[in-house]
């Protein structure tokens, strides 16, 4: 921070040109382009690989709302198919479904649950079969990988978060991925007013500073250098924040292994983002709400993700959607409860997160 201060620059430059290419270098791709925030980067990158209005992008519901609000930012619609009742990932035999029953699919848009890879080998392979591009939603997933590679690089391009919650922050901002040089480019003019040279290019080049051309209906999209020079730091840093959250979690499994009135999740690879227990209601008396309001009356916050967008004021007016449309999404839903999980989490306060959680549930077990 106190670099870019005094450079005397502080918008999108040097900083944040040198973060893309730390961060492409990190994940393995040609091209990393960083932007204000992951909606944005979401936003830029379905528009890059070609949705339009009236197409249709097929995702899950049971997300947060950025991930299906920016298919709406281009006029298309989102296809749901419902998720995994083992890992809350988009189903893959659902995606293969709608691939094959919609001829006005124009992207797949599968999000990364919690960091846990979905079935992201075979989504690429299904859409790749129709010509269909995949643009991962990989804001929960840096830096997990599967089968030694990096999630987010699997689909035409894919996109990473960093706002305050996640694996590594710069307070706001986020990551567009690609190994394709034209979605890059394209994503690159968008992401700045439809201008063709930055900033920093037009200050630092021979040509004069006042010259550049407008060549497509662009946004303000760019991360200034500020926020840059945050991710710099947290990406030499990424490797032990995802360690001590694989330890939190480990904990987590540990104590609660045997607490049959509570569904785990699978952990293994994953960048626990988040640490997400779905209550087994016929084996207690408490409801979830009950769980969450003790536990904050103990002093330990939780959270609840998510509720699904289908039950969503706005697509059930828009779609007609009812709850029951996507039976496992519901589900999740009604059980779930997310544990906290960061860095900086004792293993004394991990404990005593789960002592509490035995405590309140074993003193309400059902006959």
């Amino acid at each position: 921070m106190l670099r870019v201060m005094r450079s005397g620059w502080l918008t999108t430059a040097h900083e944040a040109r040198q973060f893309e290419i730390e961060f492409a270098s990190a994940v393995g791709a040609r091209h990393a382009l960083a932007v204000s925030s992951a909606t944005a980067g979401l936003h830029l990158a379905l528009e890059a690989v070609g949705v339009t209005a009236g197409s249709r992008v097929i995702t899950s519901p049971y997300t947060f709302a950025a991930s299906s609000e920016v298919i709406r930012y281009l006029d298309a619609d989102p296809l749901f198919v419902d998720v995994r009742e083992d890992d809350l990932n988009i189903d893959p035999e659902a995606v293969e479904k709608a691939l094959a029953g919609s001829q006005r699919v124009s992207a797949v848009l599968p999000i990364h649950i919690g960091g846990r890879a979905c079935a992201i080998e075979r989504i690429v392979a299904a859409a790749a079969e129709r010509s269909v591009p995949v643009v991962e939603d990989a804001a929960h997933a840096f830096p997990a990988t599967t089968n030694g590679r990096s999630l987010g690089t699997w689909g035409s391009a894919g996109v990473f978060s960093f706002y305050a919650t996640k694996t590594m922050t710069t307070g706001e901002g986020g990551m567009i991925v690609t190994d394709d040089e034209a979605l890059a480019r394209r994503a690159s003019v968008l992401r700045l007013h439809g201008i063709d040279r930055d900033v920093w290019n037009r200050y630092t080049s021979e040509r004069p500073s006042w010259e550049y051309e407008i060549v497509d209906v662009g946004f303000k999209y760019n991360m200034p250098d500020l926020l840059a020079a945050i991710g710099r730091v947290q990406l030499t840093r990424a490797d032990s924040f995802l360690a001590d959250r694989r330890r939190v979690a480990s904990i987590y499994n540990r104590e609660l292994a045997d607490a049959g009135y509570l569904q785990l999740p699978d952990t293994a690879d994953s960048a626990c983002h988040l640490y997400v227990v779905r209550i087994r209601p016929e084996r207690l008396t408490i409801t979830r709400d009950e769980l969450m309001h003790r536990l904050a009356d103990q002093g330990i916050g939780t959270s609840l993700h998510y509720i699904p967008l289908h039950l969503m004021p706005y697509y059930r007016r828009r779609y007609g959607f009812s709850p029951a449309d996507f039976p496992v999404s519901l589900d999740a839903y009604q059980r779930a409860v997310s544990l906290p999980i960061y860095p900086d989490l004792t293993d004394e306060e991990a404990d005593r997160v789960t002592r509490t959680i035995r405590s309140v549930c074993e003193s309400r077990l059902a006959p």
